[in-house]
């Protein structure tokens, strides 16, 4: 199985890039931010434990994100891969996420991180905000905040990965067939 980890900070290209890759790869795409709607809206089990953490206005622990996660492999359990987009955001998670792979004998094969300057990000998250509608997209200080916490809990996700010898940085910024084009000839070597 092809199992990869998108990652970059807010505005660096996920979102178009992995719509490119699930497409050529034909993977299945797991976005926590999308489990968290479904269940959520679903009602699920996992949703109302989820929604009782966030109505505290507590993180929704790793076991529950987990939890959801694995549910999603398991629906999708002929699929040729998973692509990993928003998650894991901490050491913890990326630790969980490997032993829930371990038991499935399909483990991540590599991080592909976008690297994209700060001042490009703000550039880029204010001008989607614009078009967007999304209220975290059109404050610079939010903007600035996101990153920031990006750089401060996500980031060390990356080391993670490359302590595995499992990280590739790609440039973010040119044209997006140019950064898809780096970016398949790194999952092309997996």
């Amino acid at each position: 199985m092809l199992n990869i980890v998108l990652f970059g900070p807010p505005g660096a290209g996920k979102g178009t890039q992995s719509e490119k890759i699930i497409e050529k790869y034909n993977l299945t795409h797991i976005s926590t931010g999308d489990l968290f709607r479904k269940h959520l809206s679903e009602g699920t089990e996992l949703g109302r434990l989820a929604q009782k953490y966030m109505d505290e206005g507590n993180l929704v622990p790793d076991d529950v994100v987990i939890g959801m996660v694995d549910e999603k492999i398991k629906e999708n359990n002929t699929s040729t891969g998973f692509i990993f987009d928003g998650f894991p955001r901490t050491v913890a998670q990326a630790e969980a996420l490997d032993r829930l792979l371990e038991e499935k004998k399909t483990p991540i094969l590599g991080m592909i991180a976008l690297d994209v300057p700060e001042d490009e990000l703000k550039t880029r998250l204010l001008e989607r905000g614009k078009t967007s509608g999304r209220v975290d997209d059109q404050d610079i200080q939010k903007i600035e905040n996101r990153v920031k916490v990006y750089l401060d809990e996500t980031l060390p996700v990356a080391n993670y990965y490359n302590g595995q010898e499992k990280f590739t940085k790609i440039n973010g910024v040119g044209q997006i067939s140019e950064i898809f084009d780096n970016i398949c000839e790194v999952i092309n070597t997996y």
